[in-house]
């Protein structure tokens, strides 16, 4: 079977990037980036169920988006280091959120930590890795399993320009090995999965969520000296990048990388 394209490639544009109908799962959902990826995705027209590590205000984020958008918005616990923990979970979603079915699966839960290379113990890159990498391969392992089984799915993953580059001055071997490795099992994916999947991935810059506030003030001024943009990105412009991979406006897309970060990778 080729790769999917829609019954009429011709209909306008904008109803193209429509979600309407659409059931989609967001690891890491519940702030920052993935948050407003959730947004976005209910914008466009999709029955969103994100799944959560660990918070403690996720019924009032799903009461607070549902009426924002007016689509049915539901979380999820659950763990992407613990393969079978995600593999039932998303399952779950699909039996009592999706009505038998899920439509997009977007990988984005990610963690990152700051550690010079010698200091680190087998806790500390397990831990990065364990979520970075394995929880991406996981996540992939229950979306695909459906997609296969309903003949199509899109599945998402949140990289990072850390997979092609090395931040300075902070040292974080580990995020950068493991968003390097998140990409290339994207791109292996799309691959092996063009008769029934579509694998993207996105790889932002820096991006103003909880993980970069944490960071000292002296390490965002040189930051912003090394972006030709002059500034950061706020988690909301992400969003419309994500709705676009999860619609049929870009059918023919698969095994892409899109970086989204203010020239930063350029000079």
């Amino acid at each position: 079977m080729p790769l999917y394209q829609p019954a009429d490639v011709h209909r306008p544009v904008l109803s193209q990037f429509s979600l309407e109908g659409k059931i989609a799962v967001v690891t890491g959902g519940s702030r920052g980036i993935g948050l407003q990826i959730v947004t976005g995705l209910a914008e466009a027209g999709a029955d969103v169920a994100f799944i959560y590590k660990q918070s403690t205000d996720t019924a009032e984020t799903c009461a607070r988006l549902s009426k924002q958008t007016g689509r049915r918005i539901q979380a999820y616990q659950s763990d992407v280091t613990q393969r079978d923990h995600i593999i039932a979970t998303i399952n779950k979603i699909a039996e009592e959120f999706g009505s038998g079915r899920v439509d997009i699966v977007v990988a984005n839960a990610g963690v990152c930590q700051n550690v010079k290379s010698l200091d680190y113990d087998e806790a500390s890159w397990a831990w990065t890795n364990s979520v970075n990498y394995d929880g991406v391969m996981w996540t992939a392992v229950a979306a695909g399993r459906l997609f296969k089984k309903q003949g199509r799915g899109n599945l998402i993953i949140t990289a990072s320009v850390s997979a092609g580059l090395v931040n300075v001055p902070q040292t974080q071997a580990a995020y950068n090995a493991s968003k390097a490795g998140a990409l290339q099992l994207a791109r292996s994916l799309a691959v092996e999965w063009t008769e029934f999947a579509r694998v993207n991935c996105v790889s932002p810059g820096y991006v103003l969520t909880e993980i970069l506030t944490k960071q000292p003030t002296e390490l965002m001024d040189k930051w912003l000296d090394q972006i030709p943009g002059r500034r950061v990105c706020d988690p909301a412009e992400l969003k419309a990048l994500y709705v676009f991979l999860a619609s049929d406006a870009c059918c023919y897309m698969t095994g892409s990388n899109i970086i989204i970060d203010g020239a930063f990778t350029i000079p």
